[in-house]
């Protein structure tokens, strides 16, 4: 990212990007920041935009032979085209020897790192990984637009934003949007105020569904039960999100016991590590034994659910009432 981030301020760029990773945010953050410092805002005879499977190579090479129009270069910008987990020898052959006046910007989710592709565009470009950012950047980056609205707040405020609006840097965005026009005669932010305009994400009411249930807080666990009805979320969905937060904890409960910090547990399990910690925290109030029963009762009433012998809103609120008991 800092090469990136210096091709940007100098204005000398290569001609091959690949931007991938989960984090979408920063992606098309540096999609927008690319394009725009290689082409003059408006110039639409020399900038081309291709996205999703089924751009075909030789389209996309006749087009890059083509001569800016009265510009110094033609920009060519590929979104999850799939080149680069499917086979594109033909593509990779032609960048090898690109036209001067030609450059390609791909931004993709997936890839392949053996492929012909990826290996010519390491060799003649810049493959620039944007994967989740880990909690101390997510705080830095948050103290870092609180002060320059010119407000403060404290640390505790913000774990406790996170906790309530997810580790998604888009989403984060939003919402201290909300939070910055909330507080716009306040110079200090404060959980109240977080509390008072930001969103929390269905998978933090799970995760705090959950916590109820651990802690057998039986009206606290239905009333987020009801909360997430009234937001039309349908019972099934709510009863698979636990169920799958029941199974990554029976996986962290498992790495735990084979003694896997919280940084390999986050990359094994396929967590934010962010989220790792509190996953680690929660498996604590669990045995292994109780998570497989609950797990295999899901699916038993999601069986009969289906079968007609249980309605939805009713089976999946006896199951909460039934792990949550004093």
């Amino acid at each position: 990212m800092k090469s990136l981030n210096e091709d940007l301020k100098t204005g000398q760029f290569k001609q091959i990007y690949l931007l991938y990773g989960e984090e979408n945010y920063l992606k098309k953050q540096y999609k927008d920041r690319l394009t725009k410092a290689m082409i003059p805002e408006g110039d639409t005879m020399n900038y081309s935009y291709f996205e999703g499977k089924g751009v075909e190579p030789r389209e996309v090479i006749d087009l890059s032979e083509t001569m800016p129009f009265f510009a110094d270069r033609r920009l060519l910008v590929f979104e999850n085209t799939g080149f680069f987990k499917t086979a594109s020898p033909e593509l990779a052959d032609y960048l090898k020897e690109l036209p001067e006046t030609s450059y390609f910007l791909f931004v993709e989710n997936e890839i392949d790192k053996r492929g012909k592709l990826y290996k010519t565009v390491k060799d003649k470009g810049r493959i620039v990984e944007l994967p989740l950012q880990d909690e101390n950047t997510l705080k830095r980056w948050i103290l870092g637009a609180v002060k320059r609205e010119n407000k403060q707040i404290s640390e505790r405020s913000i774990l406790h934003f996170l906790e309530k609006t997810g580790t998604d840097m888009g989403n984060i965005q939003g919402e201290l949007e909300k939070l910055f026009c909330y507080t716009l005669e306040k110079s200090d932010i404060t959980e109240a105020d977080i509390d008072a305009v930001c969103v929390t994400q269905i998978s933090n009411k799970i995760f705090d569904m959950v916590n109820a249930v651990a802690d057998r807080r039986q009206r606290r666990a239905l009333e987020l039960y009801y909360d997430l009805l009234a937001l039309k979320e349908p019972s099934m969905r709510i009863l698979y999100l636990m169920t799958r937060q029941f199974r990554i904890l029976m996986e962290v409960k498992d790495l735990m016991k084979h003694g896997f910090g919280r940084k390999e547990i986050a990359s094994k399990a396929g967590l934010h590590p962010f989220a790792a910690g509190k996953y680690m925290e929660q498996a604590k109030s669990f045995k292994t034994s109780v998570l497989r029963g609950i797990i295999e009762e899901s699916a038993d009433i999601e069986e009969r659910v289906k079968t007609g012998l249980l309605t939805d809103n009713i089976a999946v609120e006896v199951f909460i009432v039934k792990y949550s008991q004093p």
